[in-house]
């Protein structure tokens, strides 16, 4: 068996077969699944270090579209080359075992009979081989038959306990479907102009109209995957219903991956896009930063709040590839990769505080740091990784993102001429993480501690595995970034990277560290003998003892401001969700259809003729 039918089949395979057994063999669905996806980590590494090292296919190197690196061309096919190897592919298929990975070992503990979602660990597998299928695939159909397998096992990895968990399950299954329909359209339209379906040889202008639709159709499918601006809402719905393994396996990690590469295709291997393309691109990227971030602020429930920095993240991903330049295309798939470490880590960690809390909102949590020390420390990381804090990966991978964006300046055309508009926007969304983050810190960790979570107890080390490696990736991607991590993993698009200024991540993190250590020192060197504590006092009382400091009351003084209350309202009535304005006006068109039931031979007479002109008009 080769290895690319390893990658996809074994872990397919056995997915189907756990769904098959019985639900009193949970121990032994735990060991297949564990077993299948490391092997299948280990399978992609062999991918990614050595190629197809002892594969039984035959492939040809290819010269064409050289920007992703060396190329190789799956021809056991014939005509239909249904399978593409590249750079690109090749680093997918390894985050996507490594994150399978560590959400397998994670839910070792965390999915039990009380939070089981039926076929949890069958419906995890099946995602693996449909991810590394959609990410080797070459033929548009193969890929687009895998892309949709996603969409079912998306629908099923939500555990659908209430009518709203429920409706976010149905909403996510329409709206990831529903794009897959249009991605359909645009593939018959490229069908229509191309004799290939084959994303190595396609390369479509953007200069006439069918060439135009056949990319927004298609760019559709890969922002809804993503969860960019206005295809988005389904995330925040779903992260708040679904077990936290569930949000951070797919909303946080692969459909992240997934959908910026088939971004990263698109932009960068199948189409050429005009002026007017880059333009509207890179303004949803900044639009997709500041709408999530802004929805962030306001959030109560912190696995919501995450959610919608899902969404905000997609953003800079988006501006990075959109803009086409070498290092937007690194900073973009940097950002990718480093979102997908700590988002997958910050959702392992909210589900650690409501395993063992049983509680989502900020209201209701606070002071729980020294109950659970290692997941206070690893949120910590996350938190300062997503707002960019150096010497954090998220720091590194903006850094470059920013730099991408002043270089792209340099080029004429509206969008280039924009670019502090885009520079300008991308710095204030990353400040208004770090203030959201702020809150989400405080608000589970610090503060007073209510009384009934006095005996809570960190997790088991099973579970803590999982968020201390994504920590120490955060911190790894990040101290090391420029020197070694960018060099190595994106040698396949530049094996010259040219920043611009002079940015070295080793040397920022040893200041950083320095400046940390004299902090220590002259603190400790500070005579804190001479200063007083003494409680407050009311009525005879102590304050500490009832005073509770309400972390998002704060938070709400932004939806209550004047500019933004009225968005904040709308939003809160869906007037911006691409779902209930898709499903309002189909109601009403269906109800403006039904009235003309009304029974009378003649107007169903009309409707006979109406529509046969129309049919011969198509035809013609």
């Amino acid at each position: 068996m080769s290895i690319i039918e390893q990658l996809i089949m074994i872990p397919v395979f056995v997915g189907v077969l756990l769904l098959l057994m019985p639900k009193k063999v949970r121990p032994v669905k735990v060991v297949l699944a564990l077993i299948t996806s490391a092997y299948t980590l280990y399978e992609a590494i062999l991918l990614y270090l050595n190629g197809l090292m002892g594969s039984q296919l035959i492939f040809i190197s290819s010269t064409s579209h050289a920007l992703f690196g060396t190329e190789h061309t799956l021809t056991d096919f014939d005509a239909y080359n249904l399978f593409w190897i590249d750079g690109l592919s090749q680093l997918i298929v390894l985050f996507v075992g490594i994150f399978t990975l560590l959400v397998v070992i994670y839910s070792i503990y965390y999915i039990t009979k009380e939070k089981n979602v039926d076929g949890y660990y069958g419906y995890l597998l099946i995602t693996l081989g449909a991810s590394n299928g959609a990410a080797l695939a070459n033929h548009l159909l193969l890929f687009i038959t895998f892309w949709g397998i996603l969409a079912l096992t998306l629908y099923k990895l939500i555990r659908t306990f209430d009518e709203e968990s429920a409706n976010a399950a149905i909403k996510s299954l329409i709206l990831v479907g529903g794009s897959d329909v249009l991605m359909l359209f645009g593939i018959g339209l490229i069908w229509s102009v191309s004799d290939t379906l084959n994303m190595s040889q396609l390369t479509l202008g953007t200069s006439t109209a069918i060439g135009v639709w056949a990319f927004i159709f298609l760019l559709i499918g890969a922002f809804t995957k993503a969860g960019a601006f206005p295809f988005h809402t389904w995330i925040p719905e779903y992260t708040q219903k679904a077990p936290a393994s569930s949000s951070a396996f797919l909303p946080a990690s692969l459909d992240k991956l997934l959908g910026i590469y088939f971004l990263a295709r698109l932009c960068n291997y199948i189409f050429i896009l005009n002026e007017w393309l880059t333009f509207t691109i890179i303004l949803i990227g900044v639009a997709t930063i500041i709408i999530g971030v802004m929805m962030a602020l306001i959030q109560h429930d912190y696995k919501k709040l995450l959610g919608y920095h899902a969404v905000s993240q997609v953003g800079y991903m988006v501006v990075g590839l959109g803009m086409g330049t070498v290092l937007g295309i690194i900073g973009g798939l940097f950002h990718m990769i480093n979102n997908a470490l700590y988002k997958n880590g910050l959702f392992l960690v909210a589900g650690n505080v409501e395993d063992r809390t049983g509680k989502s909102d900020l209201n209701d949590t606070g002071g729980l740091a020294g109950n659970m020390p290692v997941t206070f420390i690893a949120a910590l990381v996350f938190a300062l990784s997503i707002s960019g804090v150096p010497p954090f990966n998220g720091f590194a991978s903006k850094w470059i993102i920013y730099q991408g964006i002043i270089d792209f300046g340099k080029g004429a055309g509206l969008a280039n001429s924009l670019w502090i508009v885009w520079l300008a926007l991308a710095v204030i969304g990353s400040a208004l993480t770090l203030a959201s983050f702020i809150k989400f810190i405080s608000g589970i960790f610090l503060g007073r501690r209510d009384p009934k979570f006095s005996k809570v107890k960190e997790v088991n080390a099973i579970r803590l595995a999982p968020v201390v490696l994504l920590a120490l990736a955060c911190i790894g991607f990040g101290v090391f970034a420029s020197n070694y991590v960018v060099p190595y993993l994106f040698k396949f698009i530049s094996s010259d990277i040219v920043y611009i200024g002079a940015w070295d991540s080793v040397t920022v993190s040893i200041l950083v560290l320095v400046s940390i250590v004299l902090g220590v020192i002259i603190y400790a060197l500070g005579d804190m003998r001479r200063f007083r504590r003494e409680d407050s006092f009311i009525g005879g009382e102590r304050l500490q003892d009832t005073l509770k400091y309400n972390v998002t009351e704060f938070y709400n003084t932004i939806r209550d401001y004047k500019p933004f209350s009225f968005i904040y309202r709308k939003a809160d009535e869906k007037w911006f969700d691409i779902y209930y304005l898709s499903k309002d006006g189909a109601l009403w068109i269906n109800k403006k259809i039904s009235k003309t039931h009304n029974g009378i031979l003649l107007t169903y007479a009309v409707w006979f003729v109406v529509g046969l002109i129309l049919m011969l008009m198509f035809f013609m």
